[in-house]
């Protein structure tokens, strides 16, 4: 019997141990954290040109944009810059960070492709995949479900966005100099491949580990 009870104790530590494995698996499929900031004020001006947008590199985790618009920086009353979402990552959020500024009219806009080629004077949104007005904010405001919604002839789109290139329009008309903030998020497509594997084959030793340790209790 005393036997009997420490290879069943055995037995039990290695299921254990199977359990701890599939744990670091999936921790490892976890979100990264990294930030890629774009600052106007350390890294330049944005482009005011649709058709050349500043390209700015974004990767996993948080990607803030950051910088001024109104109507009194003029020609600086718009802000363009593109981003590519790489093979792997997923579009899954776009923050109005606490703090932002707008006047009567905040505009955010978004096109697929490098460039923004709607003129500055349309009246529709055909064209873009999404936009939205903005607002003054003291709390982060998640507004790319809203942009996903098809208004004044933008396509509207799904969520979350999959890899390709995506092009902003920023744009304050009101008199004056406003703040803004965004956050782009984007996140790694989830390995459930591995983490399913995983999880199936420790499934498959559980009757296995059942049966054995009956037979060593007897």
């Amino acid at each position: 019997m005393r036997r009997s009870s420490g290879c069943g104790s055995l037995v039990m530590r290695s299921f254990s141990k199977s359990f701890l494995v599939l744990a670091m698996v999936l921790a490892s499929v976890s979100i990264g954290h990294a930030d890629t900031i774009y600052t106007e004020s350390i890294n330049g001006d944005l482009s005011n040109d649709g058709l050349s947008p500043t390209p700015v590199t974004v990767g996993a985790g948080n990607n803030i944009i950051s910088g001024t618009t109104g109507g009194a920086t003029a020609p600086n009353v718009r802000d363009y810059f593109t981003i590519s979402v790489t093979s792997g990552l997923r579009f899954v959020s776009l923050l109005e960070l606490s703090g932002t500024q707008a006047g009567n009219l905040g505009f955010l806009g978004m096109q697929s492709g490098p460039q923004v080629t709607l003129p500055t004077n349309t009246v529709t949104a055909a064209g873009l995949l999404g936009w939205v007005h903005y607002a003054p904010t003291s709390s982060d405001i998640d507004v790319l479900p809203t942009m996903a919604i098809p208004a004044n002839g933008s396509s509207g789109f799904g969520l979350p966005l999959g890899p390709g290139n995506y092009s902003f329009w920023l744009q304050d008309s009101s008199p004056g100099t406003f703040n803004y903030s965004f956050n782009i998020v984007l996140a790694p497509v989830p390995e459930v491949s591995t983490a399913a594997l995983t999880i199936v084959g420790i499934l498959a030793l559980v009757p296995l580990l059942r049966r054995r340790h009956q037979f060593l209790k007897h």
